[in-house]
């Protein structure tokens, strides 16, 4: 598992309010390029978001749900991006002064993606999620509207 820690100058609050707009995913998470609908429910435990990931023409249709919701505290999903295959990402957000640590987990749970020796889907998955909580940190610091 791959494992990214950032310090954000915000609260915990207002990361789960980017956190729970469904419509900005594309805009913190690496990869995902397009929103297509969002679950009425979401974040609420599995609740679904559709995106699309790459790069037109190139696009690939899948779904992220929401498998564990605890604001301000923890975030569970399941991100689908077949047919590299699917992934449990963990938010995990704890006070720090008057800011917050972000911490994210990912890997690799199906697919052939999960074949990637290990020490290589961390390096790959580390790099990608450094820039994901560097675009989250934006977005939480910079106000990003929840709804």
């Amino acid at each position: 598992m791959s494992v990214n820690y950032r310090l954000i100058h915000t609260s915990p609050e207002r990361v789960f309010e980017v956190l729970a707009n469904g419509w900005l995913y594309p805009s913190w998470v690496v990869g995902a390029s397009r929103m297509r609908d969002v679950d009425d429910a979401w974040p609420a435990e599995g609740a679904r978001l559709f995106h699309s990931f790459g790069v037109w023409p190139f696009l690939i249709n899948d779904s992220t749900s929401v498998l564990e919701w605890d604001p301000p505290r923890h975030m569970k999903v399941r991100a689908r991006g077949w047919p590299i295959g699917e992934a449990h990402v963990t938010l995990d957000v704890k006070p720090r002064g008057d800011g917050c640590v972000v911490r994210i987990g990912e890997d690799a749970v199906s697919g052939p993606g999960r074949y990637i020796p290990e020490p290589v889907r961390r390096v790959m998955l580390h790099a990608r999620n450094t820039e994901t909580l560097q675009r989250l940190a934006y977005l939480a610091e910079g106000g990003a509207t929840a709804n």
